[in-house]
């Protein structure tokens, strides 16, 4: 995580794949046979094999390799073994071979093995193109290997989304006609997943260093290389949603699990806590002022002046860790500590591992104690167990900490990539693993914190992730980040692209991690435009999936540093998620149950709008607010007042839209200049929306102690499902939990609330709903509405209410 304080060697260093022959035009394969199997068709090639498993009727595996028989694999990314086989026909003619499922035809050249997915109306969906799949030989970093591509016809119109977090690319959200690389590093969260306008999404089943090249013969094709692999491997998923596609790639990877209520409060942490006494000096500052918050987390160094990987908290500064946390734990705050995959030389954990076998060649360079610290081997399952006993024995379960930030998790020396490339990991080559160690190493955690903590909900704040990461309680955050607009600006479109991959949470530092002008790292906030950026940033994590402050220097929402008119302004979005908890917490289970995305592109509603395929800093935040961050800066050397005050702001077509903060309808289908002075990030409503809206609380779990108010924004149909469980433990995967469905009926102007659905041991089996249907000047803002179209009594049955 610190390697930003060693500047330009890591800053300035860029992997290049040797892409040997990957460019070159191959020679096309053509079939020459083919066998139907149980689960798919068997190709035999003149040059090789390929396989076409029909994993369902929309979701298609195709292999191919230029050997004569395929190797032996167990897909670290896919875990669905696809017991249940989806039926299918398959027919030949014209020179075709055509495989018919429920959903798909998929035609096959026999000339050229090449593939085209259609849909049942016989429209085209995609297509591979001139090289369609293909290996060539590559010797790289002296390993002799082989180069896997799949290439794909690109028509004009197509808008391409998802691969990963990229936090050092650039503002453009759409791959198309662009390339990107593809291989977890410093600064990286390379994802294999795309997702496409035309309606369909691929994985790349491959963990090798990889590029995408989006903007191929003449920007009418695309492709994926990696620069090692035995065979190719993607699936191929049909929605055509956009949600249709993320359920259908969950399906393959694995849904994700529930977070624990509290973790959609917000995080309070800083580079670094130092002491048990800070700590908690912070917890007395947040409760005693009455500001909500959630969490403190416990970053790096706790273990000074120990080696890195000692797993011992220092007992001078932290004389009673378990005390802190139960301190913590009466103030109804949570706790979440920093521990590294890396060991330096001389600890008992390091000793340890090192008998065992269970340590890499690859060597972290240490800034601090200018040693460099070795990894553990992550992809060998006897290791993950032995580092989780460690770490659960020495600190995690012994004091009762509640989260785990997962630092320092992609194996990376800055300019020694070729280090990675060489090591020997218990499943291979490391060259053939380059991206999977975080995926690996998460599988662990959560697999011994499920096993030994099954009170507490797993909740692991990832460093980098990788596709299927989203099984394992996995939060991925956007690593270390200047505090700079700049950077502000890159964060919206990595959020929203990292959401499109397949992974449903997503965070960054609010406030950026480090300064690179000031001292120490840490920004001058008595500084007006610090002061504006951080504003600014804690506006979008108030609408990002996990709201988190991090980065050098004090920065609490109590602190000094800020001036009243900012600290006015960070306390009412403060407040406004925290009124947002019944809203998001039943949107976290609609991930879970239904494989939903909460942080949303806006081709997942509007995808047949062709004016959102290119705005990089529009999202929609479930299925209701348009959210609009406010990324340039308007302070102008004197004032934050002086500088422009409005944002341009699209209002996708096809409905109505509300400011969420006056209650005035627009029509969508318009760009608009939104007013945006310092206190007002842009946000709309959808017309249809219903919203639950607790009361003001302190921290996430809270007992309500007032009404939720549901807002409903008028104009079309619209419906909500509120969501309740204990909010802290796994009984929720045996049914104990509730939901209390909303359906407004805009013609009627009538709501009904159906009756509830399920219990759970202390539930609230009455709730008071303030039904507020929005206008102009009528339910707008963060404060609760002072006066309520209809109170409503509700003890659990259907009712049908008349606005």
């Amino acid at each position: 995580m610190k390697r930003y304080l060693i500047k330009s060697l890591f800053l300035k260093f860029s992997a290049v794949l040797v892409i040997s022959l990957a460019f070159l035009h191959p020679v096309q394969a053509s079939v020459i046979s083919y066998t139907k199997n149980v689960d798919g068709v068997t190709f035999k090639l003149d040059k090789g094999l390929m396989k076409i498993r029909v994993c369902k009727a929309d979701i298609i595996e195709v292999k191919y390799t230029i050997f004569s028989a395929f190797p032996q694999k167990n897909s670290l990314v896919v875990n669905n073994s696809w017991k249940e086989k989806a039926p299918f026909s398959i027919a030949e003619h014209d020179g075709y071979i055509v495989i018919t499922t429920q959903k798909l035809d998929i035609s096959i050249n026999k000339a050229t093995n090449a593939i085209t997915y259609t849909n049942k109306k016989g429209v085209v969906i995609t297509s591979e193109g001139a090289e369609n799949k293909s290996m060539s030989a590559a010797t790289i970093a002296g390993i002799p290997t082989y180069n896997c591509v799949t290439s794909f016809n690109s028509p004009a119109d197509e808008a391409l989304f998802g691969l990963g977090c990229h936090p050092e690319d650039t503002l453009s959200i759409n791959y198309k006609g662009r390339n990107q690389e593809m291989l977890i590093k410093y600064m990286t969260g390379a994802i294999p997943v795309m997702l496409s306008n035309k309606g369909y999404g691929l994985l790349w089943d491959n963990y090798a260093a990889s590029n995408f090249y989006g903007a191929e013969a003449g920007n009418t094709q695309y492709k994926y290389v990696s620069e090692s692999g035995k065979m190719v491997d993607y699936y191929f998923f049909y929605g055509p949603d956009f949600d249709r596609i993320i359920d259908l790639y969950r399906t393959a990877t694995g849904r994700a699990p529930m977070y624990p209520k509290w973790s959609f409060g917000l995080f309070q942490s800083q580079d670094k806590y130092t002491s048990q006494a800070e700590i908690l000096g912070v917890k007395n500052n947040y409760r005693n002022n009455r500001i909500p918050v959630d969490a403190i987390v416990q970053d790096w160094y706790w273990w000074s002046p120990l080696p890195m990987g000692s797993h011992v908290m220092s007992p001078d500064r932290y004389p009673n860790p378990k005390a802190m946390i139960d301190e913590l734990h009466k103030a109804n705050m949570h706790a979440m500590i920093s521990i590294w995959p890396v060991f330096g030389s001389g600890t008992r954990d390091f000793d340890d591992l090192k008998s065992k076998g269970f340590l890499t060649s690859i060597t972290w360079d240490n800034f601090v104690t200018h040693t460099f610290d070795s990894y553990y081997d992550a992809h060998n399952p006897k290791a993950r167990e032995r580092y989780w006993e460690q770490a659960r024995d020495s600190v995690v379960k012994r004091y009762g900490w509640d989260a785990w930030w997962v630092d320092q998790c992609e194996p990376d020396n800055g300019s020694l990539l070729d280090e990675r490339r060489k090591a020997d990991f218990s499943v291979g080559k490391g060259i053939d693993y380059f991206n999977s160690y975080s995926l690996e190493h998460s599988k662990g955690l959560y697999k011994g914190w499920r096993r030994d903590i099954p009170g507490k909900r797993a909740f692991l704040l990832i460093r980098q992730s990788f596709a299927g990461e989203q099984r394992g309680a996995a939060t991925l955050w956007s690593s270390d980040i200047t505090c700079t607009f700049a950077s502000l600006r890159n964060q919206v479109p990595q959020g929203i692209n990292a959401c499109v991959s397949g992974i449903p949470y997503w965070t960054s530092d609010i406030g950026g991690y480090l300064s690179r002008v000031d001292k120490d790292g840490i920004p001058d906030w008595s500084q007006p435009q610090y002061r504006e950026l951080f504003t600014r940033w804690f506006q979008f994590g108030t609408f990002s999936p996990i709201m988190r402050i991090h980065g050098k220097g004090e920065r609490a929402l109590f602190s000094k540093n800020w001036d009243d008119k900012t600290k006015a302004i960070l306390l009412n979005y403060d407040k406004l998620r925290y009124r947002l908890v019944p809203y998001i917490y039943s949107l976290a289970a609609k991930v879970t149950n239904e494989n939903y995305t909460i942080m949303r592109s806006l081709a997942f509603d509007f995808r047949n709008d062709k004016n959102v395929y290119n705005i990089p800093d529009q999202y929609m935040f479930g299925p209701a607010f348009l959210v609009n961050p406010v990324t340039q800066q308007l302070y102008t050397g004197k004032n934050v007042a002086d500088g422009v005050k409005t944002r341009k702001v699209y209002l996708p077509k096809g409905t109505k839209w509300f400011n969420f903060w006056t209650g005035r309808q627009l029509d969508g289908g318009q760009f608009i200049d939104a007013e945006a002075p310092i206190e007002t990030m842009p946000l709309y409503v959808k017309a249809g929306s219903v919203v639950p809206l607790g009361p003001n609380v302190e921290y996430a779990t809270e007992k309500p102690n007032g009404a939720i108010e549901l807002r409903i924004y008028p104009g079309a149909n619209g419906e909500f499902k509120l969501y309740e469980d204990e909010n802290d433990n796994y009984n929720y995967e045996k049914g104990s939990s509730s939901t209390i469905s909303f359906k407004w009926n805009d013609k009627l102007q009538q709501l009904t609330i159906a009756a509830r659905k399920g219990s759970f041991p202390g539930m609230i089996k009455k709730h008071l709903f303030n039904v507020v249907l929005v206008k102009e000047n009528h339910g707008g803002d963060i404060s609760v509405s002072s006066k309520a179209d209809k109170t409503i009594n509700y003890t659990g049955k259907a009712m049908v209410v008349k606005l």
